[in-house]
């Protein structure tokens, strides 16, 4: 192999500047490096070059300069190593500062599906609000003939045949009935007097003559209640209709096709006429009738619905105004549904007034959310709609039993109605009647015959699981997987260690009180001991600013990053937190506002009494209970937190069957409510 021979020229080195200076005439020798194959890679380098040492100082210069070189070569590997460190910790840094990137970058990602999830939310609705069933547009159908009648078009009586047409035909295609919708009134009438019965309906015709009806005026339990029930009696084949106060605090957004008849109506109070306004519209397939007053506008021109000196007078006004529009429109219910104090003054006027203009065939139906408010009044009072208070006080009528120089008016609601229905998802007649009447025992003791007892429901169109457009993952009692991807899409939104192996204990509540507070701070440290890891989620408010601050301490108090205040209910965020969560506490089992313990039951989370050892929670005496009343308390009335978390954490099994077995009940308003409702209504018919 050839050898080849490379000459390098020596580079002048800046350290040795002097020695340089005076031998640069000097002989010097050259560095040869050779190679055995050219292909290979050639280094050039070679030590310093020999310098000729003439004087010590010469020799000192020289050794300085050797030791420099020779602090520079250890110098050098240090240097690299330091690089070598340098760039490592560069590399880990650049990894980490790309993972904290994906991470935000799958954050982002989940809240563009989420936003997007809400946006199809939001268009659904808008879809639905403007979605033309059939239960809409005869509605609107049966409003039209109102304003027929109000304008002097068409008798009352050949009103109340034209209605019969429209209530039989709901059996027919939504496009036919819009159809007839679409002709003016001369074509109107013909068509419908030649319409085809293609399903003909046996159903009730109902009118609600009420204060509240959700969503359009909410301020409590009834609001909902009208709302849920009138849509499951309509999908049970019964036609519902709604009366209610043009309120100017009204939610009009959710109302379709509101308008104004033309014709002003006529009512009677304080001895005179006074005109008013009559506006329809349709709320969820349901007819709606809002009575505004002329002359007395102020008197719905507040804020709040309740609440005012004048509450008397303003419903008392709205009650024989209702009345007024029914004989003048010609409507003839099969029943008038009268609600709470606020229209249970309908029951004395109907009987004593109006029975006798067409409506022998109607019947009254009273139902009561509870006894705790019943108006006590002057009895002169009364002559303002038109009733003879000499014949009224009277201790089997509206004399109070209490304060004999009054008037209740809610006991003349029992006592001038041909059926009562008492809300209460736990309690029995005999408890309700021997206990809960805040004075009415004995008049409730004496129409005992005539009580009835009907659970609270809720919504299944919008809490139900398996359909939830809310969730991250929709989730049933045939596949249970999308209740963890809830639950851990609920601690990331609350910012909680996440985890669906952590038992996660959620308590919405929409008031509070001093007690439940403490027994909350009782069972929060109790649970914290049980070697388990928990979470603690309370969602609601307190309408009491001593309650509120109570709230707070409470808040302070526990400062755990496994526990989570939030201080105002939020509906969406419900849905969350019930889903997400194993078990809600429930302050009550009847909750008449949240129904938290049915909408429990329905999302697999077991609801928990927070008195577990309260009396309010057990069965008494008879048995006229709802089918609810005695499904939650044998199957949760007894469970306490701390069974719960153990049963969940030793016995995943059961707890799973127990769940999956309360998923498959349905206690929606569709259910048993509506049917004792029905069978109320049918047995009011028959007297």
């Amino acid at each position: 192999m050839p050898i080849v021979v490379v000459a390098a020229s020596v580079p002048r080195l800046p350290l040795f500047p002097q020695i340089w200076k005076k031998n640069q005439n000097s002989a010097r020798p050259q560095l040869l490096h050779c190679s055995k194959n050219i292909g290979e890679s050639t280094s050039l380098s070679r030590d310093p070059e020999p310098t000729e040492l003439g004087s010590p100082r010469d020799m000192e210069v020289h050794q300085r300069n050797l030791k420099s070189i020779d602090n520079e070569k250890e110098e050098k590997p240090n240097d690299i190593w330091q690089l070598f460190k340098e760039a490592q910790q560069n590399i880990l840094y650049l990894n980490k500062q790309c993972l904290l990137a994906m991470e935000e970058l799958e954050r982002l990602k989940n809240e563009r599906t989420l936003l997007l999830d809400r946006v199809e939310q939001l268009e659904m609705k808008n879809q639905a609000n403007f979605r033309r069933d059939k239960f809409t547009i005869s509605s609107e159908l049966l409003l039209r003939i109102d304003s027929l009648v109000l304008n002097g078009v068409i008798s009352s009586m050949e009103a109340s045949d034209l209605r019969r047409l429209i209530i039989d035909a709901r059996g027919s295609s939504a496009d036919d009935l819009y159809g007839l919708n679409c002709k003016n009134d001369a074509e109107f009438l013909v068509e419908l007097h030649h319409f085809s019965k293609k399903s003909k309906k046996n159903g009730f015709h109902i009118i609600h003559i009420c204060t509240e009806m959700s969503p359009v005026v909410s301020e409590g339990p009834l609001a909902s209640y009208i709302t849920g029930l009138s849509s499951a009696l309509q999908r049970k084949g019964n036609l519902v209709e709604v009366i209610l106060p043009k309120y100017s605090c009204l939610n009009l957004e959710e109302v379709q096709g509101l308008r104004e008849v033309e014709t002003e109506l006529h009512s009677y109070f304080n001895g005179q006429l006074h005109g008013n306004r009559i506006w329809t519209g349709v709320v969820y397939g349901i007819g709606v009738t809002f009575i505004q007053p002329v002359y007395y506008s102020s008197l719905f021109s507040h804020d709040k619905v309740y609440g005012y000196s004048n509450d008397f007078e303003r419903f008392t006004y709205f009650s024989r105004a209702s009345l007024d529009y029914l004989v003048k429109s010609g409507k003839k219910p099969d029943v008038l549904h009268v609600h709470n104090w606020h229209t249970s003054i309908v029951g004395p006027l109907f009987w004593d007034v109006f029975v006798s203009q067409g409506f022998e065939g109607t019947r009254i139906l009273l139902t009561c959310q509870g006894f705790n408010s019943q108006c006590l009044e002057q009895p002169e009072k009364l002559a303002l709609c038109g009733l003879d208070s000499s014949r009224l006080l009277r201790p089997d009528r509206l004399q109070d039993n209490n304060k004999s120089h009054l008037v209740n008016i809610l006991k003349g609601g029992v006592v001038y109605s041909n059926k009562v229905i008492i809300m209460s998802s736990i309690h029995t007649k005999g408890r309700i009647v021997g206990a809960f009447g805040h004075g009415l025992e004995p008049t409730l003791d004496i129409h005992k015959e005539k009580l009835v007892i009907a659970p609270r429901g809720f919504d299944k169109s919008t809490w139900d699981p398996s359909c939830d457009n809310i969730l991250p993952q929709s989730y049933s009692a045939d596949d249970m997987k999308g209740k963890s991807v809830c639950k851990v899409v609920l601690q990331r939104h609350l910012d909680l260690p996440e985890g669906a192996s952590k038992i996660l204990v959620g308590c919405i509540y929409p008031d509070i009180l001093d007690a439940d507070i403490e027994k909350l701070k009782t069972l929060v440290w109790m649970a914290s001991r049980r070697g388990v890891q928990l979470q603690f989620i309370f969602m609601g408010s307190s309408k009491s600013p001593g309650m509120r601050r109570e709230l707070e301490i409470f808040e302070e108090e526990v400062e755990d990053e496994n526990v989570r205040f939030i201080d105002e209910y939020d509906e969406e965020l419900s849905h969350l937190i019930i889903s997400g969560s194993d078990i809600l506490i429930c302050p009550s089992f009847d909750d008449p506002l949240l129904q938290v313990p049915l909408k429990a039951i329905k999302y697999g989370a077991a609801p928990v009494p927070l008195h577990s050892a309260d009396s309010r929670f057990r069965l008494f005496g008879d048995d006229e209970s709802t089918t609810f009343s005695q499904y939650i308390n044998q199957t949760f009335g007894n469970l306490s937190l701390g069974q719960a978390i153990d049963e969940l954490k030793n016995n995943p099994s059961q707890w799973n069957t127990r769940m999956i077995d309360a998923m498959e009940k349905d206690f929606s308003w569709d259910s048993e409510c509506a049917d004792v409702h029905i069978s109320a209504y049918a047995a009011v018919k028959r007297l």
